[in-house]
């Protein structure tokens, strides 16, 4: 277990008892922002890039405890068009990943933990919530509040992501990821994020791997949203999938403002006997983040601001995974990163932003 308790979304407790009771933060007083915001991402202004990625902050509450701590572009957890339950408790556990966790390593099962003694700058985990949604009617009410708690200098992104219903064709799918994109324009959001990075029930599996389902969803959600600016949530594309991703970029460039990589890494996770750890039917495989998968958030960044100067492209890049300390984050954006995000480090230590805005 890290050396600190864990803030903005405890693991140890179930996803209801974070939604309806977090976060669980100290007393301490806001971050105070000095003078006037000095960095630009999709025309907003911030005090620093940084923030938090879709995942930890599932209610109005928890983005606004995040603002208040000082991360400066947070995304309200991904939602969904109708209600969808959580994954069976628990979600989250801890991996002994030494080093990076390669390509080659991710292919074999990993064995998971309940607790660790790693330090935080070196924690791994693996998540496996479902994208839940307690569905529109209560997250757009909820939503009006989060952007409500967005203060000068701070950006909100809405997460979103499509539903397969029954008797959907694969384009009533797509568009299910607009219509979501249009309610969360309907609360206010100034920024929406297209969660194309999750596994979900379709044949494609993880969509971003699919040229005519990325294009298809960018084009009906540009059309929903107009001149709201949409992020692409992607994963990491293996060198074999450099082409894939290099026409994913120059497809999407009419539609897509920014493009945010990477989500996880996915693996097989097992208990000490080698069996499914993760209760429940297609938990085999989840999403691993943390320190060791650092090195495919930098690798992808650095690949997207590539494509950017060879096509002469303006899409913003906002980098994630691995983001533990004030380093990591310096190191993004030396890769090209515009904007830098965490979930893990941030779950528990809730003055990261703080600590990296004291290094710039």
């Amino acid at each position: 277990m890290p050396n600190q308790p864990a803030t903005f979304y405890d693991p140890a407790k179930t996803f209801d008892d974070n939604f309806d009771n977090g976060p669980f933060l100290d007393d301490s007083p806001a971050y105070e922002n000095p003078g006037e915001p000095a960095y630009s991402f999709l025309d907003h202004k911030l005090y620093s890039p940084y923030g938090i990625a879709a995942g930890s902050l599932p209610t109005s509450k928890h983005v606004r405890g995040a603002f208040q701590r000082g991360f400066n572009v947070v995304c309200y957890k991904t939602q969904r068009s109708v209600p969808f339950k959580v994954n069976e408790f628990p979600n989250v556990v801890y991996l002994d990943v030494q080093g990076d966790l390669t390509l080659e390593k991710a292919a074999k099962p990993l064995v998971g933990q309940k607790t660790s003694d790693a330090p935080l700058e070196q924690l791994t985990i693996t998540n496996s919530f479902g994208n839940p949604s307690r569905g529109p009617d209560f997250w757009v009410e909820d939503m009006k509040q989060a952007v409500a708690a967005q203060g000068k200098g701070q950006l909100l992104i809405a997460s979103v992501v499509g539903t397969i219903q029954d008797g959907f064709s694969k384009e009533d799918y797509y568009q299910d990821f607009a219509n979501a994109a249009g309610l969360a324009v309907s609360a206010g959001a100034p920024a929406v994020e297209i969660n194309l990075s999750c596994p979900n029930v379709a044949n494609e599996g993880v969509v971003c791997y699919t040229y005519d389902a990325v294009l298809s969803i960018a084009k009906k959600t540009k059309a929903k949203v107009g001149d709201i600016p949409i992020i692409a949530k992607v994963g990491y594309f293996a060198p074999d999938q450099q082409e894939l991703l290099e026409k994913i970029v120059l497809d999407t460039s009419d539609y897509i403002s920014a493009f945010s990589a990477i989500n996880t890494i996915q693996a097989a996770v097992v208990d000490e006997n080698g069996e499914q750890l993760l209760p429940g039917e297609g938990r085999l495989k989840s999403g691993v983040c943390g320190a060791a998968v650092k090195w495919a958030g930098l690798d992808m960044v650095k690949r997207l601001d590539a494509l950017r100067k060879k096509h002469n492209l303006s899409f913003e890049i906002i980098g994630v995974g691995g983001v533990m300390t004030p380093a990591d984050f310096q190191d993004y954006r030396a890769a090209g990163a515009d904007v830098v995000q965490s979930v893990t480090a941030a779950m528990w230590n809730d003055q990261l932003a703080a600590e990296i805005k004291a290094s710039l």
